[in-house]
């Protein structure tokens, strides 16, 4: 068991890094957005191009733990093929998503906004992800 523990921790302390820093090492003008009285409150003004490759680049670093994790935990290959199939679908859709609300809606769409921003921020899918796998692998068994 400590055999399989001990090597996730590094990608754990990743992914918590990630979150810590998030304010210094990303450009999100929602985050100070997200924080305040973000219900009465427009859209932050933003560089969509940078807002784009930062909110890319965090989720791949959030993607490279968790499928990390994920191939840790379980040792298997078609695992780490559907999980990042799923990551690039769900990447795709998000982003659309996001970027079609911060730009062709108002500010009465927070809420949704809030959520898609949120699953492409934070290791969500990581969570959805280990119990199916887990179980996945019972049923195999």
């Amino acid at each position: 068991m400590l055999r399989k523990v001990v090597p996730i921790i590094p990608l754990v302390i990743g992914l918590v890094l990630v979150r810590m820093y998030e304010s210094i090492w990303f450009y999100d003008p929602f985050l100070a957005y997200f924080k305040g009285s973000y219900k009465e409150n427009p859209f932050p003004d933003f560089n969509g191009i940078q807002l784009f490759f930062n909110l890319g680049f965090r989720y791949i670093l959030n993607t490279t733990f968790s499928l990390g994790i994920i191939f840790l935990l379980f040792k298997n290959k078609e695992f780490i093929k559907v999980a990042s199939f799923l990551y690039l679908i769900f990447f795709v859709i998000l982003i659309s998503g996001f970027f079609y609300i911060v730009n062709y809606t108002d500010s009465s769409y927070n809420f949704i906004l809030f959520y898609i921003r949120r699953f492409l921020i934070q290791p969500l899918f990581l969570l959805l992800f280990l119990p199916a796998f887990y179980l996945q692998l019972k049923s195999q068994n």
